[in-house]
């Protein structure tokens, strides 16, 4: 097939994260181009670290503690992780960075990395910002109200193609159905669904917990939230490799393909956090009288911690935390 042919969006976006050339393979990383709550703050890997714990505890606190972080980037989580648990829990944690690019130079000698999740996992899978880049094809309804898959170019050129059919219809049916009106767009999820499942059924015993851009049933956006990021900045999405493609989640479906192994739990970001004691509070100004600088330390983190749970902004974020051998999720 040639570059300049014609493909669905989920097999172009493939290969231009994915391949051989692709964008998540470039030396720079994902943060070169777009900024997480990863990088926002050292507070959000503090407060993976205080749910791990939590799942340690609630495991039992077994010989060997699991942390996969699934959709590793650079390692920055990972490495976060470990620098903030207690030297106890360290000691026993057996840590995986699961990444399509290869190792980055530098990175802490504890940590594996691997391009699957582990087979077995007892402990916590933690996918930050990685099912928004699972690819996905794109519907759109043609001028009888039908949903036609959507055809692209490696220039980002678009035309409809052959209706939608088979699994995928029956998805869109069940998860994101689309009214007879010309130009409504949905992206089809289903590839995200198995991907989830899948990966929540390498967990034996354990929490796994996926972060992202979501979206439920009541809230589907009409025209699809596909898009592109390059150098910090949003973009039109063209699958040409030069920049990020993403879209928001249907959490909610994928929280239904995972839960054969235990019962989800939505929430979101802004409510995770502040269970994890990540809560935006200034300091008491009488501590600026007695510890000028634990006061400027404090008040920085307020400010850190106020934007990882911001209303429009971070906070919105969907967590989607599913048990597997364990009764409930810790949080």
């Amino acid at each position: 097939m040639r570059e300049t042919s014609e493909q669905g969006w989920r097999a172009a976006t493939e290969r231009a994260l994915y391949g051989p050339q692709g964008f998540y393979r470039r030396p720079e990383g994902p943060a070169g181009h777009f900024r997480t709550s990863v990088h926002a703050s050292p507070l959000y890997a503090a407060a993976v670290a205080r749910l791990l714990c939590r799942v340690d505890g609630a495991l039992g606190r077994p010989e060997v503690l699991d942390f996969v972080d699934l959709g590793a980037g650079r390692g920055e989580l990972v490495q976060g992780v470990l620098a903030a648990l207690p030297d106890e829990v360290a000691a026993r944690t057996r840590a995986y960075a699961v990444e399509v690019a290869d190792r980055p130079e530098g990175l802490d000698g504890r940590i594996a990395w691997r391009t699957e999740v582990p087979e077995r996992v007892t402990g916590l899978l933690f996918a930050n910002e990685w099912l928004d880049n699972v690819p996905v094809d794109v519907a759109e309804t043609d001028r009888a109200g039908v949903p036609r898959r959507v055809l692209v170019a490696s220039d980002g050129t678009e035309r409809l193609g052959e209706p939608v059919t088979g699994a995928d219809a029956a998805w869109l049916a069940r998860w994101w159905p689309l009214a007879a009106e010309e130009g409504l767009r949905a992206e089809i999820g289903l590839p995200r669904d198995r991907a989830w499942a899948g990966a929540v059924g390498r967990v034996e015993r354990g929490l796994a917990v996926a972060v992202d851009y979501a979206h439920t049933l009541g809230t589907r956006p009409p025209y699809g939230t596909l898009t592109g990021f390059r150098a910090g900045r949003e973009t039109a999405p063209v699958p040409d490799g030069t920049c990020d493609i993403t879209a928001h989640v249907a959490l909610d479906a994928c929280a239904a393909a995972g839960s054969a192994h235990g019962t989800p739990r939505l929430l979101t970001q802004r409510e995770a956090l502040r269970a994890l004691h990540v809560t935006g509070a200034r300091p008491p100004l009488a501590l600026a009288g007695t510890d000028p600088a634990a006061y400027v330390r404090a008040l920085a983190d307020a400010g850190a911690a106020a934007e990882l749970t911001a209303p429009g902004g971070l906070g919105d974020f969907g967590w989607l935390l599913q048990p597997a051998g364990m009764p409930e999720p810790p949080l």
